[in-house]
């Protein structure tokens, strides 16, 4: 009768599971889609999915949505910006193997309100020490190690567009496009998580086999995993109560809470 209850209740010890530190993060795999929806959730946004189909959400206004769909051509992310009185229709397409970290840094910022500060898409860019040039009409961004890029081109005829990607030689491959139209601060917001030098987690059997990727082992319990989750949606909650109260403050977007785990051994 005391093991059943212990068990049901949760108060019998933790296994600790194998989980993985990804570095860089551009070729870490996809990872868990719940990372973006559940916070988009959290912020208000309302779940448009149809039962068995591709994820969709929409903003409480109507004008932004993302979806990802792991099945059609080409697949992955789609998000979506509506005309509005001050921005002009959008949208950023994101290939499957896109870490959701990074396309959380499109989906986390659509729910706040803008900086009041001009974007800077390529500040962050550089802080990471990524290598930009000129290449006729285009302007490019390379990461030190050469797997990921972001470039501004202009065609010939006039039309332009964002483009970027990551990419490995054993399936990790991914790229992105974003429309001219789409906001600075957005792009900027991506930039940020594009160059970002934190790793990554992964749970076992999902760690991405590179020869461009360092790992570390560590050992998390699943109250620890789900106290990281639940810290992201507390985030997303109190930046929409802030809002609702006519309070602009930001939530931190600083170092992710397993950045400090413990029982770290490396890997590669």
């Amino acid at each position: 009768m005391t093991r059943k209850r212990q068990g049901q209740q949760g108060w019998g010890p933790e296994h600790p599971e194998q989980h993985y530190l990804v570095q860089p993060r551009t070729v870490a795999g996809g990872g868990d889609v719940r990372h973006v929806s559940e916070y988009l959730r959290a912020s208000g946004w309302r779940d448009r999915s149809k039962r068995g189909g591709p994820l969709l959400v929409e903003s409480p206004d109507r004008t932004l949505r993302v979806a990802y769909d792991p099945h059609g051509q080409p697949g992955g992310w789609t998000i979506h910006g509506k005309a509005t009185g001050s921005t002009q229709e959008w949208s950023a397409h994101l290939g499957r193997q896109t870490p959701v970290e990074i396309v959380a840094g499109i989906t986390d910022t659509l729910p706040l309100p803008r900086s009041a500060h001009a974007p800077n898409v390529w500040g962050p860019l550089a802080d990471g020490g990524w290598h930009a040039r000129f290449e006729g009409n285009s302007y490019s961004a390379t990461s030190p190690d050469g797997t990921a890029w972001l470039q501004y081109r202009q065609e010939a005829n006039g039309t332009a567009l964002w483009w970027t990607g990551a990419t490995d030689t054993r399936g990790n491959s991914w790229t992105g496009a974003f429309t001219p139209t789409t906001p600075l601060h957005v792009v900027q917001a991506f930039s940020a998580q594009l160059a970002s030098p934190e790793p990554v987690m992964r749970p076992r059997g999902r760690v991405p086999h590179s020869s461009k990727i360092r790992t570390w082992s560590v050992s998390v319990t699943p109250s620890q995993l789900g106290a990281w989750q639940q810290a992201r949606i507390n985030a997303a909650r109190a930046a929409t109560w802030a809002r609702n109260s006519r309070r602009t403050d930001r939530p931190s977007t600083s170092a992710p809470p397993y950045a400090n785990a413990g029982s770290v051994r490396t890997r590669r």
